[in-house]
């Protein structure tokens, strides 16, 4: 399905339009989608819905499509995470059906006289066009996923051990029940959880970085580290105050690593290359990985700088680690904490290295601390989304290429300054 110059030229065209009316109409079109598909209850995150964050994320992505209708490439990147995300989540082609159907609706129901049947008309190829695409590249994944590692949709898991990492953070090992031995993943990569909220009576996915190096020849167990956020029914917190809840021996479903956010510790043209690890709190999950990874025997030696800002050291997930880690490894690692707030016990040197502050880079030494010489340098970023939006334009401010800079995204859409 191609669409012509005139559908283009329309829904370029409408661009303002949805710029101005597009929270409403997806509003609109979540609403119907669910109250007349119930079922999709158990693929939408009920947070996102109540919170309001799901409509936004798609009102940006329509309105990013219709801005570079005549040049997809140019969302290339948001694509692949999108896609990466609906694999996680085992979205199904003949659901992008039903999608198509009831946002065209919304687009009319909102715009109203104003959605005249020529917009309909080009909205709709649009529409088709852009499920194509995600339909294409989600079905390559599928067919990898089943080919090479014999996983095909959600897994029966059970929590083998359950390790408090931080006052509010706690690790989670997830067997198999069918003992199979796992894949191996890229590190920065993560799994879909998905638990049945009984209260609700339907199930809830979420996505966890996996927060342990894979290992060659396959796995027994998946690390994934959780941190129990305050809230309940229809807030931030819901999935991960249960898991909090669940003991050694309760069963979870898990669907194949997926995630456009990784580092090939394989990698033999990185050999060298400075890695910039910088998180906030929980967001040192996925860096635990990238940094356990590249410090195994059979990879190219590279600098690693661990950078990280917690609240507090009773916050902070892998403070001891991290410490044992650089006491073995001194001339490849090293680590620089912020903390916001400084206990009587905290040591400094050794707790934290900055007191109470947030994490500021330009306190850090640009070339020993962040590798501002070395041009080849990469810089991973993990947090929230607008730390990690202001932190890439930080570097990019001290001389480091946009490129070499990336960022965990886990929102729907497309992103801010992207």
């Amino acid at each position: 399905m191609t669409l012509t110059d005139a559908q283009i030229s329309i829904v370029k065209s409408t661009a303002p339009v949805l710029k101005q009316h597009g929270e409403a109409i997806t509003t609109v079109f979540y609403n119907d989608l669910i109250t007349e598909n119930p079922s999709l209850k158990n693929i939408f995150s009920l947070t996102s819905q109540a919170t309001g964050a799901q409509p936004r994320a798609l009102a940006h992505a329509v309105l990013a499509y219709a801005t570079y209708i005549d040049n997809l490439s140019a969302l290339s990147e948001a694509v692949a995470r999108i896609a990466h995300k609906h694999v996680s989540l085992q979205v199904e082609p003949a659901q992008y059906a039903i999608v198509g159907q009831y946002l065209i609706q919304a687009i009319g129901k909102v715009l109203g006289d104003a959605a005249t049947p020529e917009i309909v008309d080009a909205w709709t190829a649009a529409y088709g066009v852009l499920a194509n695409v995600f339909i294409g590249v989600e079905g390559g994944m599928y067919e990898e996923n089943e080919k090479k590692d014999h996983w095909k949709g959600w897994r029966k898991f059970r929590i083998a051990k359950k390790v408090e990492e931080s006052s509010s953070i706690s690790s989670f090992y997830l067997r198999p029940v069918d003992g199979a031995t796992l894949p191996k993943y890229m590190p920065g990569q993560y799994v879909s959880v998905q638990v049945l909220v009984s209260q609700l009576g339907y199930l809830q996915s979420r996505q966890y970085s996996l927060s342990e190096a894979p290992k060659e020849g396959g796995m027994e167990e998946y690390r994934i580290s959780v941190k129990r956020e305050e809230g309940g029914t229809g807030a931030p917190g819901l999935v991960s105050n249960l898991l909090h809840g669940m003991q050694e021996g309760a069963e979870v479903e898990v669907s194949h690593p997926q995630g456009e956010f990784f580092l090939d510790p394989a990698d033999a043209s990185k050999e060298g290359v400075p890695a910039v690890l910088i998180s906030v709190g929980v967001g040192a999950t996925p860096m635990m990985a990238i940094l356990k990874s590249l410090l195994q025997e059979n990879v190219k030696r590279r600098p690693v700088s661990w950078i990280h800002a917690s609240k507090s050291s009773s916050t902070q997930p892998f403070g001891e680690e991290v410490r044992r880690i650089v006491k073995e490894n001194p001339e490849q690692v090293s680590a620089h904490v912020f903390l916001k707030t400084v206990a009587g016990t905290d040591q400094a040197g050794v707790h934290y290295d900055f007191a109470d502050t947030r994490m500021d880079l330009t306190k850090l030494d640009g070339e020993r601390d962040l590798h501002l010489a070395d041009k080849r340098a990469e810089y991973y970023i993990c947090g929230p989304e607008t730390f990690m939006v202001e932190t890439r334009k930080v570097l990019v401010g001290l001389g480091v290429d946009k490129s070499k800079v990336h960022l965990e995204l886990f929102a729907t859409g497309f992103v801010a300054d992207e």
